[in-house]
């Protein structure tokens, strides 16, 4: 039970699929890549479903609301699962129990009827925290902010593929005789039938920890390799400050990024003349730096933090979200097709190696309580979501407005950030232990 197999991994080999820790790694992020198809397979295809329910700007803005408020409550429940339950099951449960409103939201032929199954549909993305908490179980204190970034952001490329994906699905349909409102419903199989698959392929060929699974393994052994071993109240794990600060700078990163990925088809749509597919392809861009850049974020956090520690982790990512902010203002002022490309490109890469700078810090903020403050964090994130949908709702204010306002908001945060000591721990380059007073 001591044998390097059985213990987490000090380096990231992303081309390897040997052990059961590069194993879990890349069934983990494809899982949630395949989620986010479920989870936002609907907004790239929100013009054709604005035409046929025929929904005002306030509806539309409700159901991009409902994608990501419903995720809050999830993430909180299942952050706790994963503590307790193990995150092979809570994975598993998540995928067959979304893939259901995702297959049957076809079924909605009114406002109403749409809004439930998208708030339904919502719980999918609580998938972000069990990625997170299974790839922090997987590798060790050094390589757990990159692991974690490479992790959620070559998931999160999910939401940027399904921008153009679900389109050409929809376009496949139709070239098949259906009408528009007919496959943008039928469109939707696709993603459901890919989540059940992933839950079987999670559940056959994954474990909780290197060690086995929580019923297998004995207290003592899921101890060594997770830092667990005894039970964190919840809200004495919260009532650390930095989980707090934590959740606000994945409000401002993450929960722009779900809010940008709800409006981003419909705003190129109506601001540049486009179909379906152009504006799909656009929008597709911004996913599309998830490839490189929240990965990005992870691994300078983890350099800086090897020298500077938890605290130049959290200057790190102050900084990012500043240029963030800057970024999104720039976006929202651009007057041509170019500009709006080239600042969304600015905006995305600060965005999502912000990303990875939070879930850098979260594993090491309270080790025995990795799941809940995964959950907390993670439902800043979709907290920030909801709020900026408000915005997009509203008939006073234009998409370009709430954006500058969103800007200006998250560069403020940014600032905000630089007064918070995250250095109260760091981390210790050794295998044995994870962490040192600093």
């Amino acid at each position: 039970m001591n044998s390097f197999a059985n213990k987490p991994l000090e380096t990231l080999s992303i081309f390897s699929f040997k052990g059961i820790q590069m194993r879990t790694f890349h069934i983990t992020w494809m899982t949630f890549f395949v989620c986010f198809f479920g989870w936002f397979g609907l907004a790239p295809l929100m013009p054709a479903i604005r035409a046929d329910l025929e929904l005002t700007k306030p509806e539309v803005g409700n159901t991009i609301i409902a994608a990501v408020s419903a995720t809050i409550f999830a993430r909180l429940v299942v952050g706790r699962l994963c503590d307790t339950w193990g995150p092979r099951k809570t994975y598993t449960a998540l995928l067959v129990l979304g893939a259901f409103p995702v297959m049957l939201v076809g079924l909605a032929h009114d406002y109403t009827t749409f809004l439930l199954f998208r708030l339904a549909i919502g719980v999918i993305g609580a998938s972000f925290v069990i990625t997170q908490f299974h790839t922090s179980m997987m590798f060790a204190p050094k390589i757990k902010g990159t692991a974690n970034a490479v992790a959620g952001g070559w998931g999160n490329l999910g939401g940027g593929i399904t921008q153009l994906a679900m389109p050409v699905i929809m376009a496949t349909i139709i070239g098949f005789g259906y009408t528009k409102p007919e496959a943008w419903r039928l469109a939707m199989v696709f993603p459901g039938i890919l989540m059940l698959i992933m839950a079987f392929v999670y559940f056959r060929y994954t474990k909780d920890t290197p060690n086995g699974n929580y019923r297998n393994a004995g207290p003592d052994e899921i101890q060594r390799t997770t830092v667990q071993g005894e039970k964190v109240n919840f809200w004495k794990a919260c009532a650390d400050i930095r989980v707090w600060a934590l959740a606000l700078a994945y409000a401002c990163c993450f929960g722009m990024e779900i809010t940008f990925d709800g409006v981003a088809s419909l705003y190129f749509f109506d601001n540049f003349d486009m179909k379906e597919t152009e504006a799909g392809f656009w929008a597709m861009l911004f996913g599309f730096m998830n490839l490189f850049a929240r990965a990005l974020g992870g691994i300078v956090a983890d350099k800086v933090g090897s020298k500077y520690g938890l605290r130049g982790k959290g200057i790190l990512l102050a900084g990012m979200l500043s240029l963030e902010g800057c970024g999104i203002m720039l976006f929202a002022n651009a007057g041509n097709l170019p500009m709006a490309i080239l600042s969304m490109i600015v905006f995305a890469l600060f965005l999502k190696m912000a990303n990875g700078g939070t879930y850098a810090i979260v594993p090491f903020v309270n080790p025995k309580a990795v799941g809940v403050i995964s959950g907390v964090v993670g439902a800043g994130g979709n907290i920030g979501g909801m709020l900026m949908g408000f915005l997009f709702k509203s008939q006073s204010i234009s998409y370009g407005q709430a954006f500058l306002y969103i800007g200006g908001i998250v560069a403020a945060t940014g600032l905000l950030l630089f007064l918070v000591n995250f250095g109260k721990t760091a981390v210790v380059k050794t295998a044995e232990t994870e962490l040192q007073t600093a």
